[in-house]
């Protein structure tokens, strides 16, 4: 499945036992070796009261994570199309809370993100000894990620959406060194569970572009939570009004956050590609 070019492999562990090693689960992700995916998505019963299902999520090197946006619209599409649940708005339990997506008329998917997590320690970020620059309602933080330390430091705002987002606005998103910094940002020992770091462009105060390097996954065509923390960090910086289009590499999404503790709604396409089986 995918959404907006952010390709997952979904496992229905409800009706069949499925216990994988992070190898196991990388080599299935391997385009080459394997299927093929950015993430894999694993459907389980929930064992939290008043949640529908469980929700896994392992990155493409076989390690398991605690939030994806994307993936929680070809979630929904999953256990509806796969005659799991009837209902068209359900709630799935993650490793970091509850999300409730929603199968729209037209067949989209909105996934209530929940709100965002903005204080440093709970991103987790290290902010010890750095001066933060107020802009708006944010706060910028400089980092050097070039080696050796040379240049200038580069002011990113942070923010979580159930996994930890550096968002960094940038002049034109087609040139910005994605491929170059992106790793050194995820990688930076200010971010202690690693970060995804997003490149933001604005186009104008409802439109932003956007590239994503995902924490064990690298860039990828289109990122949900990312959607979601890079659209939060451009209204507190006062450079973007809600609803918001998102223009990633793969696809359009849409993200509308009221503020505050309001939930941040994550909107765009989930499409089934192809089905299979696999024997490891």
């Amino acid at each position: 499945m995918h959404g907006a070019g952010n390709d997952f492999i979904v496992v229905d562990a409800i009706n069949q036992q499925v216990e994988l090693s992070g190898q196991q689960w990388a080599r299935l992700a391997d385009r080459r070796f394997g299927i093929g995916a950015d993430q894999i998505l694993v459907v389980q019963q929930s064992d939290s009261a008043g949640c529908d299902f469980r929700y896994r999520i392992f990155n493409n090197d076989g390690g398991e994570v605690e939030q994806c946006g994307n993936g929680a619209r070809a979630f929904v599409k999953f256990v509806t199309d796969k005659g799991l649940t009837t209902q068209r708005a359900i709630r799935v339990q993650t490793m970091n809370g509850i999300i409730a997506p929603r199968l729209e008329d037209d067949g989209s998917v909105t996934v209530d993100m929940g709100a965002p997590v903005l204080a440093p320690a709970q991103v987790p970020f290290d902010a010890a000894g750095l001066a933060g620059r107020a802009e708006g309602d944010d706060t910028l933080w400089p980092l050097q990620v070039r080696p050796g330390g040379t240049g200038a430091p580069l002011l990113f705002s942070v923010v979580s959406m159930g996994n930890p987002h550096a968002v960094l606005v940038v002049d034109d998103v087609d040139t910005a060194p994605v491929l170059e910094s992106g790793p050194l940002i995820e990688h930076h020992p200010r971010f202690p569970k690693r970060v995804n770091a997003g490149f933001m462009q604005v186009l104008d105060r409802h439109h932003i572009k956007l590239r994503v390097y995902e924490r064990g996954a690298g860039e990828t065509l289109a990122c949900g939570t990312g959607s979601c923390a890079a659209v939060v960090a451009g209204i507190r910086r006062g450079l973007l009004d809600s609803p918001v289009r998102v223009s990633a590499r793969g696809g359009e999404l849409s993200v509308a956050w009221a503020g505050a503790d309001a939930p941040v709604y994550l909107t765009g396409p989930a499409v089934t590609v192809f089905e299979g089986e696999v024997t490891l």
